[in-house]
């Protein structure tokens, strides 16, 4: 199959070719010809699917014809960052159309998207900085026809269900509506339910990661996580390399940390500037930087096709998380590994996991990394040293430990 199957018009068919599209995923297959023939549509697919263009390209045939120069097509986004990567797949693949595409986000000056916004096609916005401009009556949307919903779990996880029903309210009730997701908690479905017309259901590899990505679990104690991953990232045939941290301080540290030790790092969460931001997500794709140390908030919002390693600092809070989170490499057909380092106290979660994917994740033991040393500096605390010469009674090894928990489990099994 090839995109010349849906028989697109002519300037958006010369963008798809100009940007390099040859033959469809599964995703975009089986979700483009319902968007075209403007159904309502769920979709329900992983970050590296393709699924931007999934509603891109049919937005793009269906508003090169008829009127210019006022908002017809919207897409709702939780980041700043996944603002920016779908109005730039806009650009690239509508370059031969005409069309005008914007983005909307917070963090920057309101000023030119005022200027912007009325001569604009299609807008992309996140949920806040979008009500700001309808309460300014700054944004008319009056004449949209498309209403894409795109990481809707995540518009969840961070509180924008409100927001998004606000939005609701205030545009045409007669639309097409198109709702994207990674999984379909309950509270999705309900707005799904709410929003949308007897939708299509397009569902695309949901319960494992992509098979482009190898990954692995590294048992390590609390203490020792920062010597583990200095010696891995030295060990291994590093490219570029997406760490990801629980919070925005550790990876404000980590990042620090990485760059004493000699490499290229930048950090990226939630207290930089937008400008900041985007130095440091722009730095990583060209390469100046080798290592990007992220919270959550760039685990759907990150389009880099050569991601080589997807490293978590800190294992992630759900199974989907960590399906996201390891998404961002192996992505257009490239291979990719993904390694977590896991404590004691993971080892819920990482049940968790396995049961999601369906199978027990390999875990990794470094053969020449010494896990019963005493760390001489603990894990960003301050006094560190006191810390760890305060602890004078020896505990065995998380390694070792670990060990001795399976040969048990081996021991009942051959028992039974």
């Amino acid at each position: 199959m090839s995109f010349k199957t849906f028989k697109f018009h002519p300037a958006v068919a010369a963008g798809t070719s100009a940007a390099g599209y040859i033959e469809p995923t599964p995703i975009q297959s089986r979700a483009i010809p319902s968007v075209m023939a403007k159904n309502d549509l769920i979709g329900l697919a992983q970050t590296g699917t393709g699924k931007t263009a999934a509603f891109v390209l049919p937005i793009l045939n269906r508003i090169i014809s008829g009127k210019r120069g006022s908002t017809r097509a919207l897409v709702v986004a939780p980041t700043r960052e996944l603002v920016e990567q779908i109005h730039g797949t806009i650009e690239n693949l509508g370059r031969k159309t005409g069309l005008r595409s914007m983005a909307i986000y917070g963090g920057v000056s309101i000023v030119p998207q005022i200027k912007a916004a009325n001569k604009a096609d299609i807008i992309v916005a996140c949920p806040g900085r979008l009500l700001d401009h309808i309460g300014r009556k700054t944004v008319d949307l009056s004449s949209l026809e498309v209403l894409v919903l795109d990481e809707a779990d995540q518009m969840f996880d961070m509180g924008f269900l409100p927001d998004i029903r606000r939005i609701l309210k205030q545009i045409p009730k007669k639309r097409q509506t198109l709702l994207f997701s990674a999984t379909m908690p309950k509270e999705i479905r309900k707005l799904a339910e709410e929003c949308l017309a007897e939708p299509v259901m397009v569902q695309v590899g949901i319960t494992a990661p992509a098979n482009t990505v190898s990954h692995a679990l590294y048992p390590v104690d609390q203490k020792q996580k920062t010597p583990l991953l200095l010696q891995l990232l030295q060990q291994t045939g590093i490219g570029s390399v997406l760490v990801f941290t629980r919070t925005k301080h550790r990876a404000k540290r980590l990042g620090e940390q990485l760059s004493r030790a000699g490499f290229k790092t930048a950090s990226l969460q939630g207290n930089l500037s937008q400008n900041r931001r985007q130095d440091a997500i722009n730095g990583f794709k060209n390469g100046t930087y080798q290592i990007l140390v992220a919270t959550d908030i760039a685990a759907r919002g990150i389009d880099i096709a050569n991601i080589s390693h997807v490293i978590n600092y800190d294992i992630p809070n759900t199974p989907d998380a960590y399906i996201h989170r390891i998404g961002r490499t192996g992505r257009a057909a490239r291979t990719g590994e993904a390694f977590t380092l896991i404590t004691a106290e993971d080892f819920q979660m990482v049940r968790a996991i396995d049961r999601v994917i369906g199978s027990r994740i390999e875990r990794r033991i470094l053969s020449d990394f010494n896990y019963s040393a005493a760390t001489a500096q603990s894990d960003f605390g301050n006094g560190a040293s006191e810390h760890c010469s305060g602890q004078a009674k020896k505990k065995k090894s998380f390694a070792a430990a670990h060990e001795k928990q399976r040969l048990k489990r081996k021991a009942r099994r051959c028992a039974h």
